[in-house]
């Protein structure tokens, strides 16, 4: 059976479209079980029916055009459960729906499983036979296995079609929603255009092409190139390698011929495909099929034809290099975004951003929030190779993309950027009011920086100190590790932008999803494996170089903090003061004159909070990852689409987490500070001075809506809802008090931000 279903995803994955991989399956479950009908139910939202898409055993003529309505019939019944249902005799079931002109009626064993992908029940596979009996654990069990395997990609072709703006049984669509991960708040609606990596077939965009003849001209001269090195390597190796091997590359060169790869490029190109798409999609068709094959030398001259074809991208690549044509609404889209796409992009054609890969702690997403960009990530189930041209909504608030989007819903996120323009223009008048409650407790405000350009924008917003300088971003944008002098350079311009204001810096926090390309740590599970404090602490030379340019940089303005990551016990503290005690004795004796400065650890691991009081005891003050922390306490990976529902900092844990770092911290008198997407939360923030935190620390552009819930709210007002929330178990309902606190202290117009859940 395994075998079976292995070939089966094989086949499958080969497919070219929806329809393909639909006939696929029921043709092979069929035979695979040996039962007389295979069936494929797919669910159209648009007409709120299951749609017979396939099937081997029923009529041919029902296939798209018969259809229950959602929750109709037995089909409707395994949806609606999410579960299967395995009958002797389907016909005396209380929801059997005959349906007409399939020709069902003489089959009475009904086995049906639902076809789910995150969470969302797709549709239905179903068997059936003749004889009375009850499929048995085997069967049932091989269907739910398949259908599991096989709903991602039915998934990915569906939403293939959607791209198109057709709904499974080829209905027009509209508003279709791709979930993601936010990277930066804001909405953007713009044409998409897709950028893509040199020499990588998988990720090349389809575009049509300006001028057919010059494209299919332009391909064979680059045939004739490649095929001209494929007979220069053959005389090149000539007694090096057995005759066979070497035969290799005469193979191919002849699989270039006109009458081979090279003649079915050509054809798409006439099709209206540029030269670059039309050559990727007809080597991912023939790479498909080799890998699908059950013969293993056969199977394995798939990696031949990638290599031969990759060769040729190369040359058009390189012989003609493409010029990206930004629209003045340009929404930049990739597999993975990198700082250099964004760099190239001109800043004031530049809408939104979209990366299929990535995480809302990726640098891209840090440059993105710095630049004010609406940006989502991870959104993985979006076929992006199919955007180009294509008009897009980019939801920054929800981690959203929505394709084909209708007038009406146009209308209404137009709305939305109107309304945040207007907000934003009516909070300029607060940036030099103190940050302080109606009743008068006063907060300082501090901002998460990890660049210069960061720096600009939050000295204009007002920030009273800088609470999270990610010292990483410079490494991450390095091609080898940063000399002390040039890490000087970088910090002393940080320090003096916000002098005589407090400026945090945090050791380097890599590892988990910040890997530095010179410096590349693999490991099953990185979140929990050799990161921050972890990797400074086993390479002291870097720790010790860090801290060396981080003192000298604060010679004579006596602003720096320093903040250690990822603790998770005292001797952790104890080894990174030694070494910082003896950077500072360095120096001292190098005739600089330098003050020690505070020094301080972040609390973002479950052990860390029940610690605190020790923690805190040994160090000037106490800060909260609030991002690391919320993630470790619920064990989600924020950044995975898949379990982003589940992550949330209302959760009752991460509220009583909280409540429990700041009043250990206080009672050993230390100050207390927040940093992360909660503290630029504006009803996460009300919870947060409730509790007693003397800083909050956010990314700029949030800033002033913080410092506009604060001003409209009394202490007493804060305290009874985090006393109302103490009560509460779920983090929606958290949630929704919070917002409605915000609601009766009138100024619910800021409830749209950057939201964590």
């Amino acid at each position: 059976m395994l075998g079976q279903l292995r070939s089966i995803v094989q086949e499958v994955n080969s497919a070219r479209d929806l329809q393909s991989a639909l006939d696929i399956i029921v043709t092979r479950v069929r035979s695979a079980l040996n039962t007389q009908v295979c069936s494929v139910y797919l669910l159209d939202s648009d007409i709120n029916s299951h749609v017979l898409m396939a099937s081997q055993g029923l009529k041919a003529e029902a296939v798209g055009r018969v259809s229950l309505q959602t929750g109709e019939g037995l089909v409707g019944l395994v949806a609606k459960h999410a579960e299967p249902i395995n009958l002797s005799d389907a016909s005396k079931h209380p929801s059997y729906f005959y349906l007409q002109d399939t020709g069902e009626e003489e089959f009475n064993s009904f086995l049906g499983v639902p076809i789910i992908h995150h969470r969302a029940v797709l549709g239905v596979l179903v068997i059936q036979q003749r004889e009375s009996r009850r499929f048995d654990e085997g069967e049932e069990a091989f269907l739910i296995t398949l259908s599991a395997q096989l709903s991602g990609v039915i998934a990915h072709a569906e939403a293939t079609g959607a791209i198109q703006g057709l709904s499974p049984s080829g209905q027009k669509t509209e508003d279709t929603v791709f979930p993601g991960v936010s990277g930066s708040s804001g909405v953007a609606i713009g044409r998409a255009v897709v950028v893509f990596p040199h020499a990588d077939l998988s990720q090349i965009p389809q575009r049509p092409a300006k001028d057919i003849e010059h494209e299919v001209a332009f391909f064979k001269t680059c045939i004739d190139a490649v095929r001209r090195d494929m007979n220069d390597l053959y005389e090149k190796i000539a007694g090096q390698v057995a005759e066979e091997e070497r035969q290799l590359f005469s193979v191919y060169a002849r699989m270039l011929d006109d009458n081979a790869l090279g003649n079915e490029v050509v054809a798409r190109i006439r099709q209206g495909i540029w030269a670059q798409g039309a050559l990727a999609y007809v080597a991912n068709e023939h790479v498909r099929t080799f890998e699908a094959m059950s013969d293993d030398y056969l199977r394995e001259r798939a990696v031949d034809i990638r290599d031969l074809c990759s060769r040729v991208l190369f040359y058009l690549q390189a012989r003609e290099p493409v010029e990206i044509e930004y629209q003045d609404n340009t929404i930049l889209v990739s597999e993975e975004l990198t700082p250099s796409m964004l760099a190239e992009a001109p800043k004031d054609k530049l809408k939104g951003l979209i990366s299929v890969k990535g995480s809302g702690n990726s640098h891209v997403a840090i440059l993105a929030r710095t630049m004010g960009i609406p940006t989502v990530m991870g959104a993985v189930d979006l076929p992006y190779a199919q955007l180009e041209g294509r008009s897009l909504v980019v939801d920054g608030y929800r981690g959203e993309v929505i394709t084909s989007p209708s007038k009406a819903l146009r209308s209404r996120y137009r709305e939305i950027i109107k309304e945040q323009e207007q907000l934003i223009a009516g909070l300029e008048g607060i940036k030099e009011e103190p940050c302080e409650t109606l009743d008068g407790h006063r907060v300082q405000l501090w901002v998460n920086t990890g660049l210069m350009s960061d720096v600009m924008q939050s000295l204009d917003q007002g920030a009273e100190g800088i609470g999270l300088f990610r010292t990483e971003v410079p490494f991450l944008l390095s091609e080898r590790f940063p000399s002390e002098q040039e890490q000087y350079a970088i910090y002393r311009e940080q320090l003096e932008a916000f002098a005589p204001k407090k400026v945090t810096m945090r050791t380097l926090d890599i590892g988990g999803d910040k890997s530095l390309p010179y410096f590349p740590i693999e490991e099953a599970n990185p979140f929990l494996g050799w990161r921050g404090i972890r990797v400074t602490l086993d390479h002291p030379e870097i720790f010790m170089a860090q801290i060396r340019a981080m003192l000298r940089a604060s010679v004579g303005l006596n602003n720096l903090q320093i903040m250690l990551p990822m603790i998770s016990n005292v001797n952790e503290v104890a080894m990174a003061q030694q070494l910082i005690k003896k950077a500072y004795r360095e120096l001292v004796q190098e005739g600089v004159d330098v003050r020690y400065p505070p020094i301080g650890v972040m609390i973002e691991l479950p052990a860390a909070v029940y610690q605190t009081s020790v923690l805190a005891k040994r160090v000037d003050f106490v800060s909260v990852g609030s991002n690391d922390l919320t993630q470790y306490l619920l064990a989600v990976d924020r950044n995975n689409p898949r379990v982003a529902s589940l992550y949330s900092a209302f959760h009752p844990a991460v509220i009583a987490a909280l409540q429990q770092v700041v009043t250990l911290a206080k009672a050993e008198g230390k100050p207390v500070s927040i940093c992360g997407e909660m503290a630029g939360d504006p009803g996460a923030a009300v919870l947060l001075i409730a509790m007693g935190y003397d800083v909050l620390s956010m990314n700029a552009s949030t800033l002033l809506k913080v410092k506009s819930v604060i001003r409209s709210v009394s202490m007493d007002v804060a305290k009874d809802l985090l006393e109302q929330v103490a009560d509460l178990d779920d983090a929606q309902t958290i949630r929704s008090a919070v917002d409605m606190a915000l609601y009766n202290a009138g100024v619910d117009r800021l409830l749209r931000s950057s939201r964590t859940h």
